[in-house]
C-alpha cells in the first residue's frame, strides 16, 4: 500500500496522544503525582493536542474531507464509524479531568470518574483504530491478530516516554513512570517482531489462479496490462517496497523505537531529577518519535491488496 502520509501522522499523533491521557490519568489516580495546576494543563493539553491533530489530519486522506463527519453514521458495520463516536466520546471525560485537575472539582468524585473513564474512552478508540485495518481480509499483512493489540502497546509505549519527558521537566520523579515504559517498550519489541515473523511466513493464498478458476490449466499472469497509464488503484495499492530495504528499515525501526528508548529508560532509573534527566528523557522522546514513524511507514509499505494480481499476477 502506498505509505500517506496523513495517515501515518494520523496513527502516530493520535496513539502517543492517547498513551499520554491514559498516562496521566494512571499517575493522577494513583497518587503518583500531586495534582498541579500546571502539570494538568500542559500534559493534558499536549494529549489533546495530539489526538486532535492526528484525527484532523486523518481527514487529509479522504477524497472529500468536508463529508468525513458522515462516516460516524455508520457505526453498527464501520471500525472507522466506531473509531470515529469513541475518539468524541473521550473528550468529554477528558474534559472532566482536565478541568477538576486544573480548576478544581465542581462534583465529588469528578477527577476519579474522569480520569477512568478517559482510560476506558481512550483504549475503545485504539482497539477500535486497530480494527480499521485487522478487519481487512483483503490485505494480508493486516488481518492480523496482532495488529489491533500492537497498536495499543505502541500507543502506551509513546505515551509513557513522553509522560517521563514531561514528569522530568516539572522535576517529579519518573522512576514508576520509567519503568512502565520499559515494560511496554519490551512487550511492544516482542509482538512487533512476531508479527514481522508473521507476515514473512503465512502462505499467500490470494492467488491469481484461484480468482480465476485456471490453475489446473498452470500458473496465470495478464498478457498485457489493464492500463496504458498508473491509475489510482496502482499508485495506491500497488506500492511495492524491496526486500532489502524493508529489513534495513525494521533494524532501524527496533532501535529507534525500543532499543535506545529502553536503555534511556533504565538510565532514568538511576538518575535524580535535573537537567540530564531531561535531556535523556528529551532524547529518548526524539528516538522514539522518529522510530514509531518508520515503523507506521513501514506497515503501510509491506501491505499488499489483493487487487494487484489484477494487475501483476502471482500471489498475495
Amino acid at each position: 500500500m502506498h505509505p500517506a502520509y496523513s495517515v501515518i501522522l494520523f496513527t502516530t499523533t493520535s496513539g502517543a496522544g492517547y498513551g499520554l491521557l491514559i498516562g496521566l490519568a494512571l499517575v493522577l489516580r494513583l497518587g503518583l503525582v500531586p495534582p498541579d495546576a500546571l502539570l494538568g494543563l500542559i500534559g493534558l493539553g499536549l494529549a489533546l493536542a495530539l489526538i486532535t491533530t492526528g484525527l484532523l489530519t486523518s481527514t487529509f486522506h479522504l477524497g472529500r474531507p468536508e463529508r468525513a463527519w458522515r462516516a460516524l453514521s455508520q457505526w453498527r458495520s464501520s471500525w472507522l464509524s466506531r473509531e470515529g463516536v469513541a475518539a468524541i466520546a473521550t473528550y468529554v471525560p477528558a474534559a472532566a479531568l482536565g478541568l477538576g485537575w486544573v480548576f478544581g472539582e465542581l462534583a465529588p468524585g469528578q477527577l476519579a470518574l474522569g480520569a477512568a473513564l478517559s482510560v476506558v474512552c481512550a483504549l475503545i478508540t485504539l482497539w477500535c483504530t486497530g480494527m480499521i485495518y485487522a478487519s481487512l481480509p483483503t490485505i494480508r499483512a493486516w488481518h492480523q491478530p496482532l495488529v489491533a493489540p500492537i497498536y495499543i502497546v505502541l500507543a502506551f509505549a509513546t505515551g509513557s516516554v513522553l509522560l517521563t519527558l514531561l514528569l522530568a521537566a516539572f522535576g517529579y520523579g519518573v522512576r514508576e513512570v520509567a519503568a512502565a515504559s520499559i515494560v511496554a517498550l519490551s512487550l511492544g519489541w516482542t509482538l512487533k517482531a512476531r508479527y514481522w515473523i508473521a507476515i514473512d511466513t503465512a502462505p499467500k493464498t490470494y492467488t491469481a489462479e484461484a480468482a480465476t478458476g485456471l490453475g489446473h490449466l498452470g500458473t496465470v499472469r495478464p498478457l498485457d496490462p489493464p492500463h496504458t497509464q498508473p491509475n489510482y488503484v496502482m499508485r495506491e495499492m500497488g506500492y511495492q517496497v524491496a526486500r532489502r530495504h524493508a529489513a534495513r528499515l525494521r533494524r532501524i525501526a527496533a532501535v529507534l523505537l525500543f532499543a535506545l528508548p529502553m536503555l534511556a529508560a533504565l538510565s532514568l532509573l538511576a538518575m535524580a531529577p535535573g537537567p540530564m534527566q531531561i535531556a535523556v528523557a528529551a532524547l529518548s522522546a526524539l528516538s522514539a518519535a522518529a522510530g514509531v514513524l518508520t515503523e507506521r511507514w513501514l506497515f503501510f509499505a509491506e501491505a499488499e491488496h489483493v487487487v494487484v494480481l489484477y494487475y501483476r499476477g502471482g500471489a498475495a
